[in-house]
């Protein structure tokens, strides 16, 4: 290469430096998380499968407790699915969401209901990290039917993201990999 292109080249090379100092480079395309709606929960297999793949992408699961015969049960398993199709909570991280038939056989004989304090239908129950929210549950039918405070509910629960373990808690290295999440 001649002197005269080499000083040529000298102030668009470090023009070059100087702007892309600040840039980061990826290979792929900004994650954002999509709300998943699975199917009805009939077995008990078939909630503990939800739960694992819940806490293994670090999505909440939010789970609606219904009977077939409650009349209160299919007026807010509609308004919720809707909420949640909508896109409530992806912003936050993105929540799974299924429906609980309590009455079926299945379920009601294993008592999954007594493992999860369930004592009136319909409720609203968030697990996060497999763990059952129960501090958060919801049983009035009036909050069930109201769309703000079940978007306001679910940005909360979103929110969670299974901040436990990983790296990313309060422990001893959770100030290294907090920002991972």
């Amino acid at each position: 290469m001649s002197p005269a292109v080499g000083t040529k080249l000298l102030p668009v090379l470090k023009e070059l430096r100087a702007s892309s100092a600040g840039r980061t480079f990826a290979t792929t395309q900004r994650f954002r998380a999509q709300n998943r709606i699975y199917t009805p929960v009939r077995r008990p297999d078939d909630l503990h499968t939800y739960q694992l793949l819940s806490s293994s992408s670090r999505r909440p699961l939010i789970t609606l407790w219904t009977a077939s015969l409650c009349a209160t049960c299919r007026v807010v398993s509609p308004l919720l699915q809707s909420v949640i199709e909508s896109g409530v909570g992806e912003a936050e991280g993105g929540v799974g969401y299924c429906i609980v038939e309590y009455d079926a056989p299945d379920v009601m004989s294993s008592g999954l209901g007594m493992t999860y304090m369930i004592t009136s239908i319909p409720t609203l129950l968030g697990f996060d990290a497999g763990e059952a929210q129960t501090q958060t549950k919801v049983t009035d039918a009036r909050k069930l039917a109201d769309r703000s405070f079940l978007e306001a509910w679910i940005r909360t629960e979103a929110r969670r993201q299974g901040g436990r373990g990983g790296g990313g808690g309060s422990g001893i290295l959770g100030g290294l990999f907090g920002s991972w999440k």
